[in-house]
C-alpha cells in the first residue's frame, strides 16, 4: 500500500487548485508517471497523470475531465522532474500542458549504469529491495470508475520513484557517468515531440511479403480505412483489423465480401463488421492509374542497408566493421550500451560517407551535427578516427569478381 494510502482522483477545478497550492508549496523532485490505453484506445494520450512530491504527497489526476494543467506546470516547471522512461510519457504529457525544463530519467540512468534489466519493477526490485506488482501495467486506463487496486499500483509508482531517482544517482556518480547522465536527460528534455511519419502505413507488419506496387496500395487503402474507423470509434487500430489481415486482404486482393470473409485472417467481429468497407478498399486500391501507385520504397537520404555494402563499397563496410568494433569495445569498457555510447544510425552515416579528410577536427564537427553530446563526442573522436582509416583488403584470386 501507498504510505499515504491512495488518493481520490483529481477531477474538478477546485481539487485541482488545491493540488497545486500544495505542489508549489512542497520541495525537492517532483514524480511524474502516465498511464495511456495503448492497445485498447486510438493514440496515446494519457487518461490519468499522477505526481508526487515532498511536503505535498500524491496526486492522482484524470486529464480526461483536466485536460490543461498548465496552471500545474507552472508551479512545479522549475523543479527537477524524475520520470521512467521518459520518452515514452513524454508525448502525453505535453498533450496537457505539462512541459519539463529539467528532467531525471531513471530508466535512461539505469542504461548509462550499465544495468541489464532496467525496467520500473526491476528497477525498484534490484535498487531497492521492493516488489512491485505490474499486472496492471496494460489495462485499460480510460474505464471509469478506475478500480481500486489500479489506483493502487499508480500510486505506488511515483512514490517509489525519488527514491530510485538517489539510487541511480548514487551509483552514477559512483561511475563517474553523473555528468554524462545529465547531458543525456536535458537532451530528451529539450527534444521536441515527434512530426508525424511519412506513410505511417508502411510499418504494417508483415509488409515484407507484399512485393508490388498494386498490392502496397492496397495495404494503403486498408490501412488507411482501418485507421479512419479506429479514430471515430476511439479503438486500437488493431481491435479493428489485424496487421495480418491487412496483409493477406492486399496479397489475395479479393472482389467481393463473400471472398474476404473467407481469408483466415478475418474471423473476428470487427474484421466482418467493416467487411463492405474493406473491400471497398481493396476494389479502389485495384482501379488506380499505375501513376497513382505508392513506390515499392520510400526514397532515403541515408546510406543504404549494411548487409549490401560489401558488394556496393568495400571501403565502407570496411570502415562500418571497425567502427563498429571499436565502439562495442569501447562500450564494453564503459559497461553501458553500445546504442547509449552513440547512436548506430550516425555511426553507419559516418562510415560511408566519411569526411573528405579524416580528422579529428572534421570527425568531430560531424558528430556534433548528428546530435551527439559532448561527453560521447570527447570519449568516441579518436577512436573513430583511427576506425576510418581502416582499408578494405586486397581482392585475391579467390574473391567473387564484378
Amino acid at each position: 500500500m501507498p504510505r499515504d494510502g491512495v488518493p481520490p482522483v483529481v477531477s474538478d477545478i477546485a481539487t485541482l487548485n488545491q493540488v497545486i497550492d500544495a505542489f508549489a508549496s512542497g520541495t525537492g523532485p517532483v514524480a511524474v508517471d502516465a498511464e495511456r490505453a495503448s492497445g485498447h484506445r486510438y493514440g496515446q494520450r494519457a487518461f490519468l497523470v499522477q505526481l508526487r512530491r515532498e511536503g505535498a504527497g500524491t496526486a492522482l489526476i484524470d486529464p480526461v475531465a483536466l485536460p490543461d494543467l498548465s496552471g500545474l506546470n507552472a508551479a512545479i516547471v522549475d523543479a527537477e522532474w524524475v520520470l521512467h522512461a521518459a520518452s515514452q510519457d513524454l508525448p502525453c504529457l505535453y498533450d496537457v500542458g505539462l512541459r519539463p525544463r529539467l528532467i531525471f530519467d531513471t530508466e535512461l540512468g539505469a542504461r548509462l549504469a550499465g544495468y541489464p534489466r532496467v525496467g520500473l519493477a526491476a528497477m525498484v526490485e534490484e535498487m531497492l529491495g521492493l516488489s512491485l506488482a505490474k499486472e496492471h501495467s496494460a489495462v485499460d486506463w480510460s474505464t471509469r470508475p478506475l478500480p481500486e487496486p489500479w489506483l493502487r499500483y499508480a500510486a505506488l509508482d511515483v512514490e517509489v520513484l525519488v527514491d530510485l531517482r538517489d539510487a541511480v544517482c548514487a551509483e552514477l556518480t559512483r561511475q563517474n557517468k553523473l555528468d554524462w547522465a545529465m547531458e543525456e536527460f536535458a537532451a530528451v528534455a529539450a527534444t521536441p515531440p515527434p512530426a508525424p511519419r511519412v506513410d505511417p502505413w508502411r510499418r504494417t507488419s508483415g509488409m515484407h511479403r507484399v512485393r508490388d506496387r498494386r498490392r502496397l496500395a492496397a495495404v494503403r487503402e486498408l490501412w488507411q480505412t482501418r485507421d479512419a474507423i479506429a479514430r471515430q470509434r476511439d479503438l486500437s487500430p488493431g481491435r479493428v483489423l489485424g496487421d495480418a489481415a491487412i496483409i493477406e486482404a492486399a496479397l489475395a486482393m479479393p472482389t467481393t465480401q463473400s471472398g474476404l470473409i473467407a481469408l483466415p485472417a478475418f474471423n473476428g467481429r470487427g474484421a466482418r463488421r467493416y467487411a463492405r468497407q474493406w473491400t471497398e478498399a481493396v476494389t479502389h486500391a485495384k482501379a488506380l492509374a499505375d501513376s497513382d501507385l505508392p513506390p515499392q520504397h520510400l526514397p532515403s537520404e541515408g546510406p543504404p542497408p549494411p548487409r549490401v555494402w560489401a558488394e556496393r563499397d568495400a571501403a565502407a563496410a570496411a570502415r562500418l566493421a571497425a567502427c563498429r568494433a571499436s565502439m562495442s569495445e569501447l562500450a564494453g569498457e564503459l559497461g553501458m550500451p553500445v546504442e547509449n555510447l552513440i547512436s548506430p544510425d550516425t555511426v553507419r552515416r559516418l562510415s560511408w560517407t566519411p569526411p573528405p579528410e579524416i580528422t579529428e577536427g572534421a570527425v568531430r564537427a560531424r558528430l556534433e551535427t548528428a546530435g551527439a553530446r559532448a561527453w560521447q563526442i570527447g570519449l568516441i573522436t579518436d577512436r573513430l578516427v583511427e576506425a576510418l582509416h581502416t582499408q578494405a583488403p586486397e581482392p585475391t584470386e579467390d574473391s567473387p569478381r564484378a
